[in-house]
């Protein structure tokens, strides 16, 4: 797994790493049951702290994407048991990111373009 992260970027490493996994799973890149790389593995990969890898596990692992397990390692999970937690989630920073786009002068049918190409990716 390569991962392309930016050590110059304000989001810290972890959260680059729980988001390029996400992306991941929702590009079909990984799939239900697959096996994430280990967690050492994964560090050295990208030469950063195991902790680091630990942390973006650790929050993948509550937020219901991935099972970890001490003999298998980590898993994808794909339930779509946390629908509405992701839909609130999303409604949240969808609300700041339109308030963000009015101040900016885009328009709303602009924005909901925006959001149709990024979810169509």
């Amino acid at each position: 797994m390569i991962m392309k992260l930016d050590f110059a970027s304000s989001v810290p490493i972890y959260q680059q790493i729980r988001d390029q996994i996400v992306q991941a799973v929702a590009d079909g890149v990984f799939l239900d049951g697959d096996r994430l790389p280990a967690i050492r593995a994964l560090a050295d990969e990208v030469g950063i702290n195991t902790m680091t890898v630990n942390k973006a596990y650790q929050l993948l692992k509550q937020e219901g994407y991935i099972i970890t397990d001490r003999r298998n390692g980590a898993k994808v999970q794909c339930s779509g048991g946390r629908k509405q937690a992701v839909e609130r989630k999303v409604e949240k920073e969808l609300e700041l990111l339109a308030a963000q786009a009015k101040i900016a002068g885009i328009s709303g049918e602009e924005f909901a373009k925006l959001c149709r190409k990024a979810y169509d990716g």
